[in-house]
């Protein structure tokens, strides 16, 4: 299911940023803990601030640039042993490559790339599957998370 970054904001519980991901064609949402300076990397990108070197995505997509490949889209692939993967899908003169990597940078590079962003749908069932057997009551968390307004995720919504 294509994704969109609702909103990049700290874990009231956790005090850990999380980038919040929801459908683009349904209620479906999907947190996503990632570090601090993950989170900065999302966040510089969110406020299309201009940083005076080049940030390490902003290697990455320019690196990928000067040898002709395209990032096409990322896709949130996995949920194992409660660790998220993704995989970078891109294209090579017409050769299609993939690269495994840690959602928050998959998610950095798609910004930076202006590219579709995907969760599967065996992520999202196993995440909200992972959250019944734990003491989140899912309903609520879902409940709470979809209900964000913009306020909610201060300066770091989309």
């Amino acid at each position: 299911m294509e994704v969109r970054i609702r909103g990049l904001m700290m874990d009231p519980v956790t005090n850990m940023p999380m980038i919040v991901l929801k459908d683009v064609n349904g209620d479906g949402v999907l947190p996503i803990w990632v570090g601090i300076f993950e989170a900065n990397a999302i966040a510089l990108e969110i406020e299309k601030s201009a940083t005076p070197r080049p940030m390490t995505h902003d290697l990455l997509r320019n690196t990928l640039r000067a040898f002709e490949a395209k990032v096409t889209r990322v896709v949130v692939s996995e949920l194992r042993d409660d660790t998220f993967y993704a995989v970078i899908w891109m294209d090579r003169n017409g050769e299609t490559l993939t690269l495994d990597a840690r959602p928050s940078d998959a998610l950095a590079l798609a910004m930076r790339a202006d590219c579709p962003m995907y969760v599967s749908r065996a992520v999202m069932d196993s995440a909200r599957d992972a959250k019944k057997g734990k003491d989140i009551n899912q309903d609520e968390l879902r409940r709470w998370l979809e209900g964000l307004g913009d306020d909610d995720m201060g300066r770091y919504k989309m």
